[in-house]
């Protein structure tokens, strides 16, 4: 189970989007990596496909280190730990005040 999963929204704590905040898009788990909405655009030239007849220069976001972004809960930053519910199954927890995250 990880720390932070798709739909989460993080902070990013370090790089030059530092203190922005944005929603996980997608995982790259082998790669320890996450898209986040907004953060990290970069500008990729492409040649003319059938799905794009003009070509031109396209603005995407780009994968960061998950080490990079911390998750929000209640829009503040927290670390993330793990324990037992009362049903038995693993659930995420605010490591300063033991809360579940949903």
């Amino acid at each position: 189970m990880n720390r932070i999963k798709k739909g989460d929204s993080v902070k990013i704590i370090s790089g030059s989007y530092k203190g922005q905040t944005g929603r996980v898009i997608k995982m790259f788990f082998e790669k320890n990596r996450v898209l986040v909405e907004g953060i990290n655009k970069v500008k990729k030239h492409a040649r003319p496909t059938q799905d794009n007849p003009q070509g031109g220069i396209v603005e995407k976001e780009m994968s960061i280190h998950m080490s990079n972004v911390m998750l929000l809960h209640k829009n503040k930053p927290i670390k993330v730990g793990f324990g037992i519910d009362k049903k038995g199954s693993k659930v995420r927890l605010n490591k300063s005040n033991g809360d579940t995250i949903g």
